[in-house]
């Protein structure tokens, strides 16, 4: 048997970040004074090296190396890039918040870090166990962080739970790949893919293992009827730790949906379509009308996630319409715009609730904003933006995202379930506009002037501009989704 060297190139991001995760654990126990300055200076510098390796690594074409198991191509980097993106701003909103509560420890950002590898991974995976490591990898770091304030019994109840119910889906979903394997005989998406079009695979199993597929990938997009961890897990987490699971996850799920459904299962769609569209309406249904009875805004942001990944679903959904596949590239691309927007809008959200915390108190209740306007007119004007994107109100960038899925809908057939989305759309506008309502007509419960470090002032409001130049000027944020998912077929 002959070893053949495989191609180290293609993941030089991946064995660099890996790399620098042992780096950090090392210099943490060796420099115990400077620990915690040192391990977010070095988790900030890798992932900012991390992105330069991976734009000088873009080859333009789809690559594979060792042994089929990872795939190089431009959906793949433009997920990486945007996973960087979102982790180092979450921790820099972070960083202030979690020294205020005495949990500031460099293993939290080791723990940052490696749950960045296990994401990278998943988005480069082009096989099932490859991409089963990464979604472990990033789910084991997740439970941790959401538990590591150890004095907060809601911290650790909602730790608890995050962990029995992860188990639970990573069980169904190893299930489902197992059932794969049996009816097809590889775990490599092509060769599914090859097997399933030859139709050489057992369809009854296969049937089975792709409800078991779709169930673990419901799970970590936190939708109906496997969303019950959501709201328990952002009320009860460290609000640092649940701006890190509110945003770069979902474009790790995102990308697992993609790998397992589309590339792999792709003949297969209108089975799995039919699935995603229960669970999309269900969720949109769910998330808009649970939200307008929530007090704390945490809860209220976990169903409007609910939602949002619901309206994201339907973009995958409208892919394939009676066995037509020209619909597909349009559709697939308005899903992967509306999780990078839902990613920069959630940055903002919850960036604004950790800028108005501070020791001793926890910015989570609506209550909390009340006012606002008259302490900062300028965050005020930020969160106004990013309620309003969030709404789908024109011209953010948050109405686009819904408009191209819209249309992708629409122009699949099925005008109903774009008449629902619409509908319950209209109905959730009600509790983002409670909100504003809140800052701007309501008297301060607190007239304290609002202290935070200049750099986290400077990037949430760029943050926020960034949201209304995004809907200004959409084309180019489609344009790169659709690029890139072009570039990747």
């Amino acid at each position: 048997m002959n070893f053949v060297v495989p191609d180290f190139y293609p993941a030089a991001a991946e064995i660099f970040v890996a790399v620098m995760a042992l780096v950090i654990m090392l210099a943490s126990a060796f420099a115990r004074s400077i620990a915690r300055g040192l391990a977010y200076y070095l988790t900030q510098f890798t992932l900012i090296a991390a992105a330069f390796i991976t734009i000088a690594t873009m080859q333009g074409e789809v690559v594979y190396t060792f042994s089929n198991l990872f795939i190089g191509d431009l959906m793949g980097d433009f997920l990486k890039l945007m996973i960087y993106f979102s982790t180092a701003i979450a921790l820099l909103y972070g960083r202030g918040y979690l020294a205020d509560r005495k949990i500031d420890k460099p293993e939290y950002y080791l723990l940052a870090l490696l749950m960045t590898l296990g994401m990278m991974v998943m988005v480069t995976a082009n096989h099932m166990l490859p991409m089963y490591i990464g979604l472990e990898m990033m789910s084991l770091a997740l439970y941790t962080m959401v538990a590591f304030d150890r004095d907060s019994a809601r911290s650790t109840e909602a730790a608890m739970k995050y962990f029995v119910l992860g188990a639970l889906a990573s069980g169904l979903l190893l299930y489902g790949m197992s059932m794969v394997y049996g009816a097809t005989g590889t775990l490599e998406f092509s060769a599914i893919a090859q097997a399933v079009y030859n139709q050489s695979s057992n369809q009854t199993v296969l049937m089975f293992g792709l409800v078991f597929l779709v169930a673990g990938i419901c799970f970590k997009l936190g939708v109906v009827p496997f969303h019950m961890w959501v709201p328990d897990v952002y009320q009860g987490a460290p609000t640092a730790v649940t701006l890190m699971i509110a945003t770069a996850p979902k474009l790790a799920a995102f990308a697992m949906a993609v790998r397992l459904l589309i590339w792999a299962l792709f003949d297969i769609a209108e089975e799995w379509q039919t699935m995603l569209m229960l669970v999309a309406g269900a969720s949109i249904v769910l998330g808009n009308l649970a939200a307008i009875a929530q007090q704390n805004i945490k809860r209220m942001l976990a169903y409007s996630g609910i939602s949002h990944m619901g309206f994201m679903l339907l973009g995958l959904l409208a892919g394939v319409v009676e066995g037509d596949r020209h619909f597909a590239l349009n559709a697939y691309s308005s899903a992967m715009f509306y999780a990078v927007s839902y990613v920069i809008m959630s940055l903002a959200s919850f960036g604004m609730l950790i800028l108005l915390s501070r020791a001793g108190f926890e910015a989570e209740n609506i209550d909390d904003f009340k006012g606002l306007n008259k302490r900062s007119s300028w965050f005020a004007l930020m969160m106004m933006f990013v309620m309003f994107s969030m709404a789908g109100i024109p011209f953010f960038i948050g109405f686009f995202a819904k408009l191209s899925v819209l249309q992708a809908v629409v122009a699949a057939g099925y005008f109903w379930l774009a008449v629902l989305a619409v509908v319950m759309s209209v109905i959730g506008a009600f509790y983002y506009l409670r909100v504003v309502k809140v800052m701007y007509f309501d008297a301060p419960v607190d007239a304290s002037p609002i202290h935070a470090p200049a750099e986290v002032r400077v990037m949430l409001s760029a943050n926020g501009l960034a949201i209304a130049a995004l809907g200004i000027a959409p084309q180019m944020l489609m344009s790169l989704c659709a690029y890139a998912l072009l570039g990747s077929l």
